[in-house]
């Protein structure tokens, strides 16, 4: 099945496939739920896929801000009782996961399961990374969106093969850029390391080993502060593992919601 819903003025555009338990997908800045397209059909085979553009990004740009990660939850919740999902798995990737931990944590009875890729609970938490935050704007204003996207992609995704790599330069440079500067502010303002041991649903937590868009003491960071998380680290991986190693994010993100 695939269904969906672009009509109101207050609702996430979001496509739907698949049937079985519920299983949210939650994009990360930048790009829009399109970037899940590698993963979508194997989930979608036990699974009820739900994908959303969040607020800001994709098919979604014409929602008005705030853009911080309590409204994009709270966009989720909404669409959650639209689809009349009282609880369902999600699956939150990169700064996707920084809005997953928020719905859990505003809405702890809607998720049943959490899986945290390639995220982090605060994304300022070394002087490097502060340092680069505060850069990012001046570069989207300086080199716009296509050029800073085929930056990105080069620097932070080594292990893309040619084509890969500007498909996914092509889906950030379909962003809106006003709409980005606002959406990345909104990024560097999130924190959720306080608020870690309120996550009670099981959670897991996948990264790659050689990740520099979140280096892995983010990893660890949300392992040490989420009780009873599981830990998976994908060997040679790096921020691109959805698209460079699929299967065995595939495997161990099935084996988790299995257990």
């Amino acid at each position: 099945m695939l269904g969906k819903h672009v009509s109101s003025p207050e609702l996430l555009y979001f496509s739907e496939r698949g049937s079985g338990p519920p299983l949210l997908l939650v994009h990360g800045l930048m790009v829009s739920g399109e970037m899940f397209e590698p993963v979508i059909k194997h989930f979608a085979t036990r699974h009820r896929v739900i994908v959303p553009d969040l607020r800001g990004h994709g098919r979604s740009q014409g929602l008005p801000p705030p853009y911080n990660a309590a409204q994009l939850a709270s966009d989720l919740a909404d669409l959650l009782d639209h689809l009349g999902i009282d609880s369902t798995a999600v699956l939150g990737y990169s700064q996707g996961g920084a809005i997953a931990q928020q719905l859990v944590l505003d809405h702890p009875r809607r998720c049943s399961r959490l899986v945290l890729a390639c995220t982090y609970a605060y994304n300022m938490a070394t002087f490097r990374e502060k340092f680069e935050g505060h850069l990012a704007p001046l570069l989207i204003r300086i080199l716009g969106l296509r050029r800073l996207a085929n930056l990105v992609v080069s620097q932070s995704m080594l292990q893309l093969d040619k084509e890969r790599a500007n498909w996914l330069a092509g889906l950030m440079a379909n962003q809106d850029q006003k709409l980005m500067l606002a959406a990345w502010q909104e990024t560097m303002a999130f924190d959720s390391r306080r608020r870690l041991p309120e996550i009670k649903c099981p959670a897991l937590i996948v990264a790659g080993s050689h990740d520099q868009g979140v280096p892995i003491h983010h990893t660890k960071m949300l392992h040490d502060g989420i009780p009873g998380s599981h830990l998976v680290i994908i060997d040679g991986a790096d921020h691109a593992l959805i698209w460079t190693h699929p299967d065995e994010f595939i495997r161990v993100t099935e084996e988790f919601l299995d257990s």
